[in-house]
């Protein structure tokens, strides 16, 4: 009883309002507290096959093993100091943390959730990228200005990939085959063969300032790009490497979620605002916004299209949000954006 109330006024202190918009894009559903202190989360990892979400407890040196069919917590692995990344890699049974105060990244073993090897040393690894085809992990080094590589068959750090400024979110594009990092200062989408460790292009990204989080749609080959300086998102064509589109949100961009069977776009910024858009073709329609409280890290479940946001201090207490998409009749277009580039 008393964790069901509990349960009850938690739920009643999200029932946040929405933003300027008539109706919010997301409906909460459930609200889960979670273990350790109350500060401050970073990314979070869907392993959709065997069902577990990996979320980052970066102040609190953790990693959060959560459940998502039966919305439990099943472990807290310590030890993983100012985690940052986390990607989790079922092909080949292991996850991957960024541990960045020692400087390295730790790899578990997805089925024991023990840390079997440390690779580095990196200055101040960050977001985790896998290239599958060469069995190799690639990772952000912010301060550094390189994305790191590391050899996944011996867990050896092999590369440092000179960015010429500071290194955003890595992710790895299937449709290319390559990886694809936000470089800041020079405001530029950069793409590296992984097979040959080299850098084949550089995209510029004007109205960006410090581009950061990226999510991809690899149906239509679009990337979405966050400039955390400016509070602007980019629509990048990755077929005609051409920009598309400059949107508004909120202040300090972090990490974007993509859902594709919805074609539904999760913009979580520093701020707490959480901006959601609409790809209709290679246009994204605004849908509205919601606040929560620290909310800057999301991640979707494109199976049950059920949103993901940990909230690191609710009443003193961290706690794990679970929303699902609203329903709109006509999406919403008053927004700003700087369309038809």
């Amino acid at each position: 009883m008393r964790s069901s109330l509990r349960l009850r006024t938690l739920l009643a202190a999200l029932a946040l309002p929405a933003l300027a918009w008539a109706q919010a894009p997301l409906t909460q559903i459930a609200a889960v507290p979670l273990p350790g202190p109350a500060v401050r989360f970073d990314y979070q990892s869907l392993d959709a096959a065997h069902g577990r979400l990996y979320i980052s407890h970066m102040d609190a040196d953790s990693l959060v093993v959560f459940d998502v069919r039966t919305r439990r917590v099943i472990a807290n692995l310590g030890g993983f100091a100012r985690v940052h990344g986390v990607l989790a890699v079922p092909q080949i049974g292991r996850l991957y943390a960024s541990a960045t105060g020692d400087h390295r990244v730790n790899v578990v073993d997805m089925r024991t959730l023990k840390t079997i090897a440390t690779a580095g040393p990196i200055d101040y690894p960050d977001g985790l990228a896998y290239a599958p085809a060469e069995k190799r992990v690639f990772v952000s080094d912010e301060h550094g200005a390189v994305d790191a590589v590391i050899d996944a068959a011996n867990n050896n750090l092999i590369a440092s990939i000179p960015l010429g400024g500071g290194a955003g979110n890595t992710v790895y594009d299937a449709g290319s085959g390559r990886i694809l990092v936000a470089v800041h200062r020079l405001n530029q989408l950069a793409a590296i063969d992984p097979a040959t460790l080299k850098i084949v292009a550089r995209f510029s990204l004007p109205g960006l300032e410090n581009p950061h989080g990226i999510a991809l749609d690899e149906s239509v080959r679009l990337a979405f790009i966050a400039g955390e300086d400016n509070h602007s998102l980019a629509v990048f064509n990755l077929a005609t490497n051409k920009l598309l589109s400059i949107h508004q949100v909120g202040d300090d961009p972090d990490v974007l979620a993509f859902d594709p069977g919805l074609q539904r776009l999760y913009v979580a910024a520093e701020s707490g605002t959480v901006t959601v858009f609409h790809l209709t073709g290679l246009t994204l329609q605004p849908l509205g916004q919601l606040y929560l409280p620290h909310a800057h890290t999301v991640a979707v479940d494109a199976a049950t299209h059920l949103v993901y946001f940990p909230l690191q201090d609710l009443h003193g207490k961290p706690v794990l949000v679970l929303m699902r998409p609203s329903k709109f009749e006509t999406a919403v277009t008053n927004s700003g954006d700087l369309n038809g580039r």
